[in-house]
Order: structure tokens, then C-alpha cells, then sequence
């Protein structure tokens, strides 16, 4: 790609925990066979047809994974995460449940109910993986179709992604019936989207308004952005039981750059992913 991966080390790490200064405990690169991943796919129930144009993309991805790596496929329908390939390492077994979506426009109910949905019934139990999600939607919430930065539904996905673990990327796709859609629902779809990955650590990629001609340059950047993920470790004051707080976390490399989650679930054995 001709990106230089700068070598980061822990002392060039400043964090703070809900505001506070925090010290890192640990800063590890999840590289190589013991760096499990598991990847979900999240499609949108009423995503338009042509949808199908990418499948060819999306199947180069799930053949490409690496050995470590296990992917599923679930659909958003009427506020669930519908699973149509569990994880799994089998490429061929996974791509079994590669489907055009069957749901009406407006099926999917919210993308974030499903979102929710799938945070809380997570298809592993393994949680020394890391948990990575690709939303492929249009992003509005057909609940409150404008933006509005603390809807309620987008609040409650990030919070239940943020105590399940996962970092939640999202490729912008049209849904059927919003061929008439505003350029005000998309950008509120789009900035909604961009909400969820920022406080995820994850990444929101769309192009313009429209859908993109190919899934490829997302695909790879993806890759890299997997294949150069740390492990934070950080303390931090915890009074009572777990909660989610605010992180922010700084670097001092002139020449490099760092994404991480805003927020994070902090428990008695903290960690959480970064980039």
C-alpha cells in the first residue's frame, strides 16, 4: 500500500480516562497465529440489489482472512442480528450464507437495534479474540430519520459494543425505496455511522452520497488497519461495578498517527483495542 507503519512503543503513549491521566500498563501489537480475530458481518435487510455487485469483493475478502481469523455473516432484520454464516474459518462454509437481501424497504427496523442485537448475542464466547464488525447500510435510523448526535438507539449500540468489545466499521450502501432519500437523511445516516466507529476504534468509509462503484480500496485499507492493531492496557479508578468511560489517548511520533476507541469498558482486568 505504501503506507510506513511507524514503530510505536509505550512510552510514546499519554492517555486519559474519563478526563483523567491514566498510565498504560500494556501496549501489545496482535500480530501472527496467537492474534485471534473474529469478524462479523452486519448487512442491511433492505440494502438495494445492486448490493450484489460487491459480492465478488466481499468473497476475495473472506478467502483472504488469515489462518487466525474466523468470519461470519448475519442480516439486519426487523431489529435483529439475523445469522446467516456463523463463524467460522471454512471460507467456502462462510460464503454459503452470502445472500442478496430478501427484506422490504425499511425492514431492518434501526441498523442500531441490530447492532445491539449483535453485540449482546455475540456467536462466541471467546474473548481473548478480538471483535471486529462490518455494517454494510445506509446508516439512518428509521426511528429519527435526522441526525441527532445523542439518539438514543446510536447511544445504546455504542454502549453495548463498547462492553462486548467490539470495533465496528461501516461501509455506506443505499437501502431499497431511498431512491427518493435526501441529501439531509444521508449525511445523517453517514455522521451516524461515523459516531459509532469513532467510539468503537473502528472506521467509516462511504463516498459522497451515492454508492460506491467497488468495495476494494475499503477492503484493503481494512486489512491494514487489522493487521496493525495493540492491545491497551491502562489503570484506572473503578468505583462499584464496570462501566463504560470516555478515553482519549495521545502520541508522541511527529510522523505517526493512532486511532483508538473514545469510549471503553473498564473493568478490573482493563483492555481495549487501538490502532
Amino acid at each position: 500500500s505504501g503506507v510506513q507503519m511507524a514503530n510505536v512503543s509505550q512510552q510514546d503513549l499519554k492517555l486519559k480516562i474519563n478526563g483523567k491521566e491514566s498510565s498504560v500498563t500494556n501496549w501489545t501489537p496482535l500480530r501472527g497465529p496467537d492474534s485471534r480475530l473474529e469478524l462479523m458481518f452486519l448487512i442491511d435487510g433492505s440494502a438495494r440489489a445492486s448490493l450484489g455487485q460487491q459480492f465478488g469483493e466481499i468473497t476475495s475478502f473472506v478467502k483472504e482472512m488469515p489462518a487466525n481469523g474466523k468470519v461470519g455473516i448475519a442480516y439486519m432484520e426487523n431489529g435483529r442480528a439475523a445469522m446467516a454464516a456463523p463463524l467460522s474459518s471454512d471460507a467456502a462454509q462462510v460464503l454459503k450464507g452470502l445472500r442478496l437481501s430478501v427484506g422490504s424497504p425499511g425492514s431492518n427496523a434501526s441498523p442500531y437495534f441490530c447492532l445491539s442485537d449483535l453485540a449482546q448475542h455475540w456467536p462466541s464466547d471467546d474473548r481473548t479474540a478480538r471483535r471486529e464488525v462490518v455494517m454494510i447500510t445506509d446508516g439512518v435510523d428509521n426511528y429519527n430519520r435526522r441526525f441527532d448526535p445523542e439518539d438514543p438507539y446510536v447511544e445504546a449500540a455504542i454502549n453495548d459494543s463498547v462492553r462486548a468489545g467490539l470495533v465496528v466499521y461501516s461501509i455506506y450502501w443505499q437501502d431499497q425505496g431511498r431512491a427518493n432519500s435526501t441529501e439531509y437523511e444521508t449525511n445523517a445516516g453517514q455522521s451516524l455511522l461515523q459516531e459509532v466507529a469513532d467510539a468503537t476504534g473502528g472506521h467509516s468509509y462511504w463516498l459522497g452520497t451515492g454508492n460506491p462503484v467497488s468495495f476494494e480500496p475499503y477492503f484493503a485499507d481494512l486489512r491494514r488497519r487489522l493487521n496493525h492493531q495493540y492491545a491497551l492496557g491502562f489503570s484506572s479508578q473503578l468505583n462499584g461495578k464496570p462501566e463504560v468511560k470516555t478515553l482519549k489517548l495521545d502520541l508522541h511520533v511527529a510522523s505517526a498517527k493512532v486511532e483508538a476507541p473514545q469510549k471503553v469498558f473498564v473493568t478490573r482486568s482493563a483492555g481495549a483495542p487501538g490502532e
